[in-house]
């Protein structure tokens, strides 16, 4: 029995871990930081042994500079990130410097690195590169204010950026490489992978003409892996800078649909299916691609009854598991060669705005001011461990996209800290001086930090704190008064960010994503209104583009809840829900097109906008609440296939299902 519970516990961890990271992007991530840490101490290690000693501030570099080299350095290229690299060597070499040269200063240093993370912050405006410069900068200058390099330290300890850029750039490069065309390779055949099982168990289900509540279950849970899919794969896409994708790219609109497509078809097959089973040799035909057998069913079952709806649902899940399939051959065949360019090419810089309209500029002073008050409090608890409050002030107000998320990572960083001290205290005793076993076990804790990176803040801080105390333990500092202070220094550092995000430029985003959204909702409503009054070609293609423009607005608008400089960025609702919005208009396009080919309107046709024209105004009542609402309110949707397949249509029907998923109904 035990036996039996540990194997399911395992597959399910195994299958989730699937699900998180189909193309093992995050794997690549892990590994990466965690190689490069280990090259580059190794290296040092080696210099020190057979040629010179080298400082701590060496190792200290040379390890901070490890992790932000694999997390902060985003380009695209191999040629830009070494560029950036480079210049983010050079940030960090001078901020060690300052911070040396102002060692016998305690006061001036502390006012001075308020400065660092004020221009650190700032240099966010320049985009990407400006983001991981500066985060070379703060760190650089962090280490160099904890550890106390003297003057004559300072050309040794140049050694740990520079081997820690130069071993980055390589591991990067040539060992563990990013290809985000093969990634979105791997995560299109998850979602096959995903979908198949999906069809698998209906075709258990079909055969045996029954289900049970623990059958419903498990096809939700299977919908819910399909899903984590389905929004990986989307992210691989290439985006312009404020992270969506623009309606009016044609391909990379298609590619985004089709995944879409298929993610909501193998929803409405288990929701229709548990319905009405279909019929098993329909199930064993969709799974077989075998379209002659699917359309013959399609043809029999024209009525609106129940099992005439699950064929239907079968029979969109095969077009849109075909589509599907059409996308992966083409991967493999050619490595989407036509999205190479999309892929490699870095997003068009955005203007560079210094203003406080900027919000990348009131995000500055914001972490600014947070650092500020962690500072004071934190020297009134320790003159020499005050730091751990500003870096606890400066990732959580970091990493916030609202102000409640700015509570939420608040308290996630300060149980992640209080649960990791207490496993890593007892691994450090367990394995006290165990110099092997605690090498690899610290080891193994940067790893998981860094592989949990875009799948929790909590569990990346859980697994540091663990790191931190093995280390400590490594070194011989490792005391309850330390990791105590440690707790207490990251619960001051997490409520002056807190307290900062709720009093210094408070205003919410969220009016101005309302805005957006009923422009949106304004320019649909006038495309099918129009539709509707028989309006001419020219004004539907007119108002398309105004949608498509309104599209661009909402995505803009929605960027603040989670900006692109974000290093702990779980995709998530906002990205989901931007998915819907982008199916509405897109299908809200095939709607004008298709209407504008037949030239006239039936009754159908007619009464099929007036309940879109319903939909919508619920849909608009309730404005920005869809980013926000629970994912509980999503779990269980309700139906949405169209019962029209055809033509213009299918393009109004397909709306109203997409604003109905804003809202679906328990």
């Amino acid at each position: 029995m035990a036996a039996s519970f540990l194997t399911r516990a395992r597959f399910s961890i195994i299958d989730w871990l699937l699900a998180q990271d189909p193309a093992f992007s995050r794997l690549r991530m892990g590994a990466r930081v965690t190689l490069t840490m280990l090259l580059s101490i190794g290296l040092l290690i080696a210099f020190h042994t057979l040629v010179l000693p080298l400082p701590p501030i060496s190792y200290g570099l040379a390890i901070i500079l490890s992790i932000e080299g694999g997390v902060a350095v985003r380009d695209r290229k191999p040629r830009d990130q070494l560029i950036t690299r480079l210049l983010g060597c050079l940030a960090s070499l001078c901020a060690v410097g300052v911070a040396a040269i102002l060692e016998d200063n305690r006061y001036v240093s502390d006012v001075v690195f308020l400065g660092v993370i004020l221009l650190a912050t700032l240099a966010r405006v320049y985009g990407p590169r400006g983001f991981a410069i500066g985060m070379f900068a703060f760190t650089s200058y962090f280490i160099g204010a904890y550890l106390r390099p003297s003057f004559a330290d300072l050309p040794l300890a140049a050694l740990g950026p520079i081997v820690a850029v130069a071993i980055g750039h390589v591991v990067r490069t040539w060992l563990i490489t990013d290809d985000r065309r093969r990634d979105l390779l791997q995560s299109l055949i998850g979602i096959q992978g995903r979908v198949n099982t999906i069809l698998i168990k209906l075709a258990v289900l079909s055969a045996a003409r029954e289900w049970s509540p623990a059958d419903r279950r498990e096809l939700q849970h299977l919908e819910e892996r399909l899903k984590d899919v389905a929004m990986t794969a989307e992210g691989f896409l290439p985006r312009p800078a404020d992270g969506a994708i623009d309606a009016g790219q044609e391909r990379i609109a298609a590619m985004a649909t089709a995944i879409f497509d298929v993610h909501l078809a193998a929803e409405g097959a288990v929701v229709i299916g548990l319905e009405s089973l279909p019929p098993f040799s329909l199930v064993h035909a969709v799974l077989e691609q075998d379209s002659e057998t699917v359309e013959g069913f399609e043809r029999l079952h024209t009525g609106d009854t129940p099992a005439d709806e699950s064929v239907r649902a079968l029979t969109w899940l095969h077009k849109a598991r075909l589509t599907l399939s059409a996308m992966i051959e083409e991967g493999r065949r050619d490595q989407f060669r036509s999205l190479q360019q999309e892929m490699d090419n870095a997003p068009a810089a955005a203007p560079i705005d210094f203003s406080l309209k900027n919000p990348v500029v009131r995000a500055a002073l914001q972490i600014t001011i947070a650092s500020a008050i962690a500072m004071v409090c934190g020297l009134m608890l320790s003159r020499d461990r005050w730091f751990w409050a500003v870096l606890t002030a400066f990732l959580v107000f970091t990493n916030a996209k609202s102000r409640g998320d700015a509570a939420l990572r608040a308290v996630q960083r300060s149980i992640g800290t209080l649960l990791g001290i207490g496993m890593g205290l007892a691994l450090a005793t367990l394995l006290g001086g165990h110099m092997l076993w605690l090498t690899v076990f610290a080891t193994l804790g940067v790893f998981f930090a860094f592989y949990s990176l875009q799948v929790s803040y909590a569990v990346m801080t859980f697994f540091v704190s663990i790191t931190l105390c093995l280390v400590y333990g490594l070194i011989g500092t490792l005391t309850t008064e330390v990791l105590i202070l440690r707790v207490e220094e990251t619960l001051i550092g997490a409520a002056a960010g807190t307290l900062v995000s709720f009093l210094v430029f408070p205003a919410s985003t969220r009016s101005t994503l309302d805005g957006a959204l009923d422009r949106w909702y304004s320019a649909l409503r006038a495309l099918l209104v129009a539709a509707k009054d028989g309006q001419g070609g020219f004004r539907m293609v007119e108002l398309s583009s105004e949608l498509d423009a309104a599209y661009r607005e909402v995505t803009t608008a929605a960027r603040p809840f989670g900006t692109s400089w974000s290093v702990v960025t779980k995709p998530g609702k906002i990205r989901q829900t931007l998915a819907i919005f982008l199916a509405s208009t897109y299908w809200a396009r095939t709607f004008a097109r298709s209407h504008v080919v037949a030239g006239e309107s039936s009754a159908g046709m007619a009464t099929a906008v007036e309940t879109a024209l319903v939909k919508l105004d619920a849909a608009k009542a309730r404005r920005s609440e869809c980013f926000f609402a629970g994912m509980q309110e999503r779990a269980q949707p309700s139906r949405h296939l169209p019962v029209f397949k055809d033509g213009a249509r299918l393009g109004v029907d397909m709306v109203a299902t997409m604003l109905d998923r804003l809202y679906p109904k328990a």
